[in-house]
């Protein structure tokens, strides 16, 4: 066995090596870096045939390899679409956008999105062609299937348990985890150990060189930062401009100081976030007035009343169950400001039902059951999942999700100390502390061989990177985002005094115009330098 694995090894050192001498390499060059660039190199640049496909877009196809340790091997297929630039004869280039996730699709994202001023102005889109994807598992681009079709994937979502607010509720939540990734080992083992992002970053110099760009210009959305992060130190010779929004601590996103001691979210203090921008919240709204369905009397002090309330039972509202758990995700939902307004409705309803007596509904009783039913069939297969059959759905990103980033991270495995850590995080911030404990478990329970994460350097000498975070940012704090800017070579940070996550929910003409003037001209805010909002969110 031992003579197997080591000729295993030699074979693959073998295959590095070789790659290696088939790309010339200036004397001076990185290893690490040549090392990079002819695993790419080794691939063809995908010839993109571009077509029409509404409303002025343009789409393609691009092959790139599964594996490109071998990439002559087994390819995929990566959905691709285009606006070109408004003004042709001024265009600089191409604008990659990746709007972040992990697992949304890129390509439906742009569709939805380029024409957000606050995003996009038309002064930005006069001089790039904007060009998204579909990543690698995502939509139509290799998708990841952990199901047999539509109608096994909804029914098990529509089970699952909600974020568990006390030692009690969590043992069906980590069945229902579990469940997931066993589901997702058994349906899609061939492309879970090729997903993670350095592959995508891979993927991303190959759409690079197709469309004919010398070098990348970027602009990468939360999970998208990590992608130009990475980017940015496996090819840093071929970066023009990238710009990172709503960023984070990218040593962070692969592996803690501890190793594998906390979940991705603990680390990263997503907790903090939350919380911050939750008290940011319920100020805008005490400035909103009756504009905020929450604002009359201490919004404070109702929210305290709230939690009183379903700490001691739940609240039935329009048959559903407001448990302790399932209140706290509510209001933890703070990513784009202009829901701000029905969390705060929710709030209020909640808050009006605090004194009425819980009647479980039929409904709620057939919830539960369906609930206990994922955990007695999460203990140990798949078998939760469905019976053998074609995958036909389109959806999957949830999937796609974990796909991604339980390949790109090393956390914690064993389950006492995620209940461990629920107590301790919400000590250190109360309330939402155990949110960012459990929103990533189903890595947990992620097949090892397809965890992969990204091992560095970060700080690799590139052209000046942006970085843009929002003063409280519930899914990447601000803290998170200097840390991230710290472990870049040459990163310039830009504050947004606002709270959401990222310029695409955060409306800011400063900040966009900041970005613009980067993107264009190459020219970065002055040092220490920030931008105001445009307005109150519920307004």
């Amino acid at each position: 066995m031992r003579n197997s694995a080591l000729r295993r090894r030699m074979g693959w050192w073998t295959a590095i090596f070789g790659l290696l001498l088939a790309v010339p390499v200036p004397a001076s060059a990185d290893p690490i870096d040549s090392y990079a660039d002819a695993l790419a190199d080794a691939a063809p640049a995908p010839a993109l045939q571009w077509s029409d496909c509404d409303s002025g877009f343009s789409c393609a196809t691009a092959r790139v390899p599964l594996d490109y340790t071998h990439p002559e091997a087994r390819s995929i297929d990566l959905a691709v679409i285009k606006l070109p630039a408004a003004d042709p004869a001024r265009k600089i280039g191409t604008l990659f956008v990746n709007f972040g996730g992990p697992g949304r699709s890129g390509v439906q994202r742009l569709r939805q999105r380029a024409q957000w001023p606050w995003l996009f102005s038309d002064a930005l889109r006069e001089r790039f062609d904007l060009v998204s994807w579909d990543g690698r598992g995502v939509a139509n681009s290799a998708p990841v299937h952990c199901f047999p079709d539509a109608t096994g994937q909804q029914q098990f979502f529509a089970t699952y348990p909600a974020m568990p607010g006390t030692p009690g509720t969590e043992p069906p939540f980590f069945a229902a985890a579990k469940t997931l990734a066993d589901g997702c080992a058994q349906r899609a083992a061939d492309l879970l150990p090729y997903l993670s992002t350095e592959n995508s970053a891979r993927d991303l110099d190959l759409l690079r060189r197709a469309v004919g760009d010398d070098k990348l210009t970027y602009h990468g959305i939360s999970y998208g930062t990590y992608l130009g992060a990475l980017y940015a130190n496996m090819f840093p010779g071929r970066v023009r401009a990238i710009a990172l929004d709503g960023s984070m601590d990218f040593r962070g996103n692969a592996s803690g100081p501890d190793g594998t001691d906390q979940p991705l979210d603990t680390r990263q203090d997503v907790a903090t976030g939350i919380a911050g921008t939750f008290d940011a919240m319920l100020d805008a709204c005490v400035a909103a007035g009756p504009e905020c369905a929450f604002s009359e009397g201490d919004p404070r002090e109702k929210w305290r009343l709230i939690l009183e309330r379903v700490r001691r039972e739940p609240i039935s509202w329009d048959g559903k169950r407001y448990d302790y758990g399932t209140v706290v995700a509510a209001a933890g939902e703070l990513a784009d400001p202009t829901g701000w307004s029905y969390v705060a409705a929710t709030l209020q309803h909640l808050y009006e039902l605090r004194d009425t007596p819980y009647l479980p509904t039929d409904a709620l009783a057939e919830a539960a059951a369906l609930v206990r039913q994922v955990g007695e069939i999460g203990t140990g297969s798949a078998a939760g999942l469905g019976g053998t059959g074609a995958n036909t759905y389109d959806d999957n990103y949830t999937e796609a999700f974990y796909g991604v980033q339980c390949a790109d991270s090393r956390v914690p495995r064993e389950p006492a100390r995620y209940s461990a850590l629920a107590a301790s995080e919400d000590q250190r911030v109360p309330v939402f502390g155990r949110l960012g404990v459990f929103d990533t478990l189903a890595c947990a329970y992620w097949p090892s061989a397809a965890v992969r994460p990204y091992t560095g350097p970060l700080n690799r000498k590139t052209a000046p990177i942006l970085i843009i975070n929002s003063r409280n940012d519930p899914a990447t704090p601000l803290a998170g985002a200097v840390a991230g800017a710290a472990e870049l070579a040459d990163a310039h940070l830009l504050v947004v005094e606002g709270a959401g996550h990222s310029s695409m929910y955060v409306h800011s003409t400063c900040a966009e115009a900041a970005k613009r003037e980067y993107l264009t001209e190459g020219t970065l805010p002055a040092a220490n330098a920030t931008c105001p909002i445009d307005g109150n969110p519920f307004g």
